[in-house]
């Protein structure tokens, strides 16, 4: 594919592609960011498109990669993030206040147990716990509904397991 073709049709695609990303990533900066990226992807790679398929998914899937790439990229930095964060105070004792060094060492250790999880789990459990319905992860990672159903189920029985053993 050309250059000038290329720019054409990702222009003509720009705004879904956005779209996407904001649901992937559930932030503004970040979805413009995965779009440029894509972008970026897509342009170095577009000899490998091949003319009569689906430019629309062939860039879906560069941009589906590219967050589960960046995703784990953050995970082996040991990053805690929000929703982790936010999963992790819901399955948390209501009635327990800890002080702001408790508080720390807890989200350490809530990290790891995340980290800890196989991305087979922590994957589709992530992309529920941001809103995706179970139809939309099963078709972004490629895998059926009830696996889908599965993993969540079992990522969630192990986290709580794990949070409800610490704090013991």
């Amino acid at each position: 594919m050309q250059s000038l073709e290329f720019s054409r049709q990702f222009s003509n695609l720009e705004k879904i592609l956005y779209s996407f990303a904001l649901r992937l990533t559930r932030n503004q900066a970040d979805a413009k960011d995965l779009v440029q990226e894509t972008a970026f992807r897509a342009y170095k790679n577009r000899d490998k498109f091949a003319v009569g398929t689906n430019f629309k998914s062939w860039l879906s899937t560069i941009m589906r990669n590219t967050f589960i790439n960046e995703y784990r990229k953050a995970k082996r930095r040991r990053n805690v993030n929000e929703p982790v964060e936010s999963f992790l105070f819901a399955v948390e004792d209501k009635n327990v206040i800890p002080n702001q060094g408790e508080l720390n060492i807890r989200m350490q250790e809530y990290g790891r147990i995340f980290a800890e999880l196989s991305d087979i789990y922590r994957i589709p459990f992530l992309m529920y716990f941001r809103g995706y319905e179970y139809k939309e992860i099963a078709r972004q990672l490629n895998i059926p509904i009830g696996t889908v159903k599965s993993r969540i189920f079992l990522a969630r029985k192990k986290l709580k397991t794990c949070i409800r053993s610490l704090n013991s």
